[in-house]
């Protein structure tokens, strides 16, 4: 039995504020590596500190909430339950400029329309043109665009990945009608990645489902970490244009 199952079977039985602190401490690294992820596409607009101080209140949360008995690995839950904090401190402090909004819906906006126009993706070129902007302008809001996109998106999956759990999150009886849309939104999430190209699809699966660091992406694809971020940032608008009707998710 390691030190942290120790700590969790007093704590579970007695929930003595000491053993609670001892947790706290235990799992703070985890607080760092959440808000390490998420502060990357922020660009200092808040402070690394800030949001490690937002992931703690998630930790607590967690730690008070966890039932140790149900055999749920304690780290993928809390960094749901940190990951949360932190994104709903982030919407509470409205932190995205509405220029940045607005033109992230001329952004969208003008994607659809080339598409639909060329029958395929647009190039960066030609969103510039559509937008009446320099190629170096355009490639700067798409990056800064996928921010809104990125908090959004990163905020769905916690959502659902959180109702896997037995117990946990939401115990509200579903709809047949909501059982119907989150399964239709699904099949058009998973289509919408499988179009993506090889290299963006699996910026997507490693940053989302296996939750590496942008850092780590790079070493693994053998390419810059700001490469890797633009190759994020495109596919990210490339999903805004594909999930249709359901694409308020991403301004939720």
């Amino acid at each position: 039995m390691d030190k942290n199952e120790k700590l969790w079977k007093a704590y579970a039985k007695s929930r003595d504020a000491d053993l609670k602190e001892k947790l706290i401490i235990e799992y703070a690294p985890l607080v760092k590596y959440v808000a390490g992820r998420l502060s990357v596409h922020i660009n200092h607009r808040i402070e690394y500190e800030d949001l490690i101080s937002y992931g703690i209140f998630g930790l607590i949360d967690a730690i008070d909430k966890f039932d140790y008995g149900k055999g749920v690995k304690f780290e993928t839950y809390a960094s749901l339950r940190i990951r949360g904090a932190i994104i709903d401190s982030m919407r509470k402090m409205d932190w995205i400029p509405r220029t940045l909004r607005q033109k992230n819906k001329q952004l969208e906006q003008a994607y659809s329309e080339l598409e639909m126009e060329h029958g395929r993706e647009p190039t960066d070129e030609e969103l510039a043109q559509k937008l009446n902007l320099s190629l170096e302008a355009a490639r700067d809001l798409i990056k800064k665009s996928s921010v809104i996109t990125l908090i959004s998106f990163d905020d769905y999956l916690t959502q659902n990945h959180e109702e896997a759990f037995t117990g946990i999150g939401n115990t509200a009886p579903e709809t047949p009608e909501s059982t119907y849309d989150k399964k239709e939104l699904q099949q058009i999430l998973a289509a919408a990645i499988d179009k993506l190209n090889e290299r963006e699809k699996k910026v997507i699966m490693l940053y989302y489902f296996e939750e590496l660091t942008l850092k780590e992406i790079s070493r693994i694809m053998d390419v810059s970490e700001s490469r890797i971020s633009q190759i994020h940032s495109k596919a990210v608008l490339k999903l805004q244009g594909k999930l249709g009707k359901y694409k308020s998710i991403l301004y939720a």
